[in-house]
C-alpha cells in the first residue's frame, strides 16, 4: 500500500502525487492534522474554518472514487508510525512543500523516520518551486515548461482501505478564537473554480488597473490566493485556463477584445511572481526569522513601540488609508496588494516597527497567507532585503490616488462617514468633528524623512552593504536577462506593483 500525504495540495485533479501513487497499489489518501502547527503564532481561526471547507470537499472527491479520505490528528511521525504497523507501506508520496519554519523542521523528522523503516518518500513538484536549486539562472524558463505540462489526470477508481478516521478538534480545543472575522471567503473546489471561470469571462476585465485599488479590488481581483495557498487549485490549471482564455480573446474582432488582452498578460505574469517570491524561502527558509540582509540586524531591535503597534492592528492609527485596510482585512481576511504593501510599509517606516510582530499578526488575518510569499515581501516593504529600493508609501497620497472620494474609507471608518470631502484624507485639518476617530500618531513627512535618513545612511555607510547585496541578489533575483542584475541605485528594481495576493 502506498500513503498519499495531502499537505497543502487538497484537490485530486492535477496531483501528480495522487496520481502516481494510485498507479501500481493500493493507496490510503491521508491528511495529518498536526494541533501542534495549529498552535504556532502564524496560524489562526480563518485558516482553520478555511482548511474545514477544502477537507469536507477533497473528502467527497475522493468518496466519489472510491475511498474517502483517512484524517488523523496528531505528531506526523506518530500517526505514520502508527500506519505502519497495521499495514505494509510501499511508500510514502506527498508533493514537495514551502511552508512555515515548523513544516519544515517536521519534514526533516518524517524524512528520518522513512530512512529508518526503509519507505521511499516521493515528492514531486506541483508549483514551479525547485528545491535544492543552485542558481536562478534559467528559473523562468523552467517555470514555463513546467506550467506547460499537461493537466494530470485523477485516479478513476480507489480500493477501499479499512482505517479508522479521527474527528478533527474544534477550535476552542485548539486556542483559535474569533478574531473579527464575518466575512470569510468559502474554501473547497468548487469555489475555487467559479472564482477562476468569473473571473477569466467577466469580472477581471479591467484586472490591470483596478487591482491597485481597494474600491475595485474586491470585485476585479481573481481572489484565488487562498485557493493557491491551500492546493485545491493548482497553479499550473490556472496558468493553463488564463493562457486558453488569451487564445480566445485574440480570436476575437478587434472592437470586441476590450481591455482583456491586458488583463490576461497582468494576471499571467502574476502567477510567474507567485512562485518567484515562494521560491526566495525555498531557498533560505531563515528570512522568515531573520533579515535578509544582516546589516539590518541592529536597525529596529531594540526600538519597539508597543502603542503604535496595537494602534496600526486596531486601524487607529490616524491615517485613514491605513486604518480603513487594516479594518476591511480583520473583517474579511483579504486585501489587495498594493494596500498590503502601505501597511506593511507604514509599520516598518512611519513607525519604525520591526518587521517581525506586524508580519505575524498579518499572517494571522490573511486567509491566503502562503509563508514564501508573506516573508519576502514583508521584508521588501521593511528595508532589509539590502537589493530592492527603499520604497516608503505616503498613506495620504496613497488614499488620493486610490480612493480618491473616500468610498473605501467611508466604509470601513464610520466616524467619518460625514467628514467633508476635502479633508476625507487628512481629517486632522478639518475643523469638524471626528467622531472618536484618533489624531495622527505620528507626523508623516517627519517619520519618512526620519526612516529614509536611516536606511539610507546605513547603506551609504556600511562598507559591507553592497558586496553582500550583490550576494543576495545572485542568489534571490530574477533574471529576465538571463544574467543576474548588478547592485547599484538605478539598478535594482522594486518589484512591488504586481497581484501577488490576487
Amino acid at each position: 500500500m502506498n500513503i498519499i500525504w495531502f499537505k497543502r495540495d487538497l484537490r485530486i485533479e492535477d496531483h501528480e502525487a495522487l496520481t502516481q501513487a494510485a498507479k501500481n497499489a493500493t493507496i490510503l489518501p491521508l491528511y495529518i492534522f498536526e494541533p501542534d502547527l495549529w498552535h504556532q503564532p502564524d496560524m489562526s481561526y480563518r485558516h482553520y474554518v478555511f482548511l474545514q471547507d477544502c477537507l469536507r470537499e477533497l473528502d467527497m472527491a475522493l468518496s466519489n472514487i472510491g475511498q474517502n479520505l483517512i484524517i488523523k490528528v496528531g505528531n506526523a511521525v506518530d500517526v505514520l508510525e502508527g500506519l505502519y504497523t497495521r499495514h505494509h507501506i510501499e511508500s510514502l508520496w506527498s508533493h514537495q512543500e514551502t511552508g512555515n519554519g515548523w513544516t519544515y523542521e517536521r519534514d526533516k523528522t518524517v524524512k528520518c523516520l522513512c530512512k529508518s523503516k526503509n519507505i521511499p518518500w516521493h515528492e514531486p513538484i506541483q508549483n514551479g518551486v525547485i528545491r535544492c536549486l543552485n542558481d536562478r539562472d534559467g528559473w523562468a524558463a523552467r517555470w514555463y515548461h513546467q506550467m506547460k505540462q499537461p493537466l494530470i489526470d485523477k485516479p478513476l477508481n480507489l480500493q477501499t482501505v479499512a482505517e479508522p478516521i479521527d474527528s478533527l478538534p474544534n477550535c476552542t480545543e485548539l486556542g483559535l478564537h474569533e478574531d473579527g472575522l464575518n466575512d470569510l471567503q468559502k474554501g473547497g473546489r468548487i469555489e475555487g473554480i467559479k472564482l477562476l471561470n468569473s473571473f477569466l469571462h467577466k469580472r477581471g476585465e479591467g484586472y490591470t488597473k483596478d487591482m491597485s485599488s481597494p474600491v475595485t479590488a474586491y470585485e476585479s481581483c481573481s481572489r484565488l490566493s487562498a485557493h493557491l495557498a491551500f492546493g485545491t487549485l493548482s497553479i499550473r490549471e490556472v496558468f493553463q485556463a488564463c493562457e486558453n482564455r488569451n487564445h480566445d480573446i485574440k480570436q476575437l474582432p478587434r472592437g470586441k477584445k476590450g481591455k482583456w488582452p491586458s488583463a490576461m498578460r497582468s494576471f499571467s505574469g502574476r502567477l510567474r511572481w507567485h512562485c518567484h517570491f515562494i521560491q526566495k524561502l525555498e531557498d533560505e527558509p531563515r528570512i522568515e526569522f531573520e533579515n535578509m540582509h544582516s546589516a539590518y540586524d541592529s536597525l529596529r531591535e531594540h526600538d519597539f513601540n508597543n502603542d503604535y503597534f496595537e494602534a496600526w492592528k486596531s486601524g487607529m492609527t490616524g491615517y485613514p488609508m491605513v486604518d480603513s485596510c487594516m479594518r476591511a482585512l480583520t473583517v474579511t481576511g483579504w486585501l489587495n496588494f498594493r494596500m498590503r504593501a502601505m501597511v506593511m510599509s507604514f509599520a516598518s517606516y512611519h513607525l519604525w516597527l520591526h518587521w517581525r510582530k506586524p508580519a505575524l499578526h498579518l499572517a494571522n488575518l490573511f486567509t491566503d497567507y502562503e509563508p514564501g510569499i508573506h516573508y519576502s515581501q514583508v521584508q521588501m516593504q521593511s528595508g532589509t532585503t539590502g537589493i530592492n529600493a527603499i520604497r516608503i508609501y505616503n498613506p495620504i497620497k496613497q488614499g488620493i490616488d486610490h480612493d480618491p472620494k473616500g468610498v473605501f474609507i467611508r466604509h470601513w471608518i464610520p466616524e467619518l462617514l460625514d467628514m467633508d470631502q476635502a479633508f476625507i484624507h487628512t481629517p486632522w485639518q478639518s475643523a469638524s468633528q471626528m467622531n472618536g476617530y484618533p489624531m495622527p500618531i505620528v507626523d508623516e513627512k517627519t517619520a519618512r524623512k526620519l526612516a529614509a535618513d536611516k536606511l539610507y545612511g546605513l547603506r551609504r555607510n556600511n562598507s559591507t552593504h553592497k558586496e553582500m547585496a550583490q550576494k543576495i541578489l545572485n542568489k534571490h533575483g530574477s533574471r529576465k536577462s538571463g544574467l543576474p542584475r548588478k547592485v547599484g541605485k538605478k539598478k535594482i528594481k522594486n518589484h512591488t506593483q504586481g497581484e501577488l495576493f490576487s
